[in-house]
């Protein structure tokens, strides 16, 4: 799921920018003193400043520790990452940030699952069209979001995610044998998640009712159950208790006929040591 700027809501940005701003000129410090003492480039600090760019948490981490700010930053920093979404898809990374069990099936790597270089890849579009020089900086902003997202996965409790992944998903890889290999040992790393069952569906199982699209199916504390179907240039949130039975159900069916835990695992070490051969 791509994750596009929306450049209509900046406020999360600029709050996060003038708290940025505020906790400089308290330390008394310029902006080229903090980037000397920081390492970080003038000009990028500057734009985090103003809200034209969302960094990395680790930039934010280093800068709390940097003021003694305790978590002040990388709090705002978890708000101004929502800026970086699109309206259509906020009620998905909401139900996505608040269930306690959710269910996926995958024709790619999902992004709670992705490496940096992976995403960055898949983000700039390396695997079919280049990118340009003027959407580098929203890449970067993407990637942040991205990662950030991925924090539901060690928090405690931790929600319970299954994850099926068709074996076209690991049949494509990405530019850069390094980065492959790299998004392979992290899906391997990820099933030894206490919170994470991963599980791959074989070309062998044959044709199915999910194989034109992604699905998520979530449950939250109380409620019933939400599913959200993504395809080509699509995503729909289905809340209609029928349509959502629906969808468990094609979902139990992929289940049963996919490799089991274990096998999977096995399978992507496969892979991974032909791909290191």
């Amino acid at each position: 799921m791509s994750e596009p700027v929306d450049e209509e809501r900046e406020s999360g940005r600029v709050a996060l920018g003038r708290t940025l701003r505020f906790l400089r000129e308290k330390a008394d410090k310029t902006l080229a003193q903090l980037a000397a003492e920081t390492s970080y480039d003038k000009s990028y600090l500057y734009r985090l400043e103003t809200g034209q760019r969302l960094s990395k948490r680790a930039v934010m981490e280093n800068l709390d520790t940097y003021y003694g700010s305790g978590d002040l930053l990388v709090r705002l920093w978890r708000e101004a990452r929502k800026d970086v979404i699109k309206d259509k898809y906020k009620a998905f990374m909401e139900l996505e940030a608040t269930a306690r069990i959710m269910w996926m099936f995958q024709l790619r790597v999902p992004g709670l699952l992705q490496t940096e270089d992976y995403a960055r890849a898949v983000l700039s579009g390396l695997s079919g069209a280049q990118t340009t020089a003027g959407n580098s900086e929203e890449v970067e902003e993407q990637v942040a979001a991205r990662m950030g997202r991925q924090e539901l996965l060690y928090r405690q409790p931790a929600p319970s995610v299954r994850v099926i992944l068709d074996e076209s998903a690991l049949r494509r890889p990405v530019p850069g044998a390094k980065v492959w290999t790299d998004q392979l040992s992290r899906l391997v790393e990820a099933a030894e998640l206490p919170s994470v069952v991963l599980q791959v569906l074989p070309f062998t199982a044959g044709v199915h009712d999910l194989m034109d699209s992604h699905l998520w199916l979530f449950w939250q504390r109380v409620g019933e159950p939400v599913a959200y179907a993504e395809g080509n240039g699509f995503g729909e949130l289905i809340e209609d208790p029928d349509k959502v039975l629906s969808f468990r159900l094609s979902y139990d069916l992929v289940r049963d006929a996919a490799l089991t835990p274990a096998e999977s695992t096995a399978f992507i070490k496969r892979l991974l040591e032909e791909y290191r051969s």
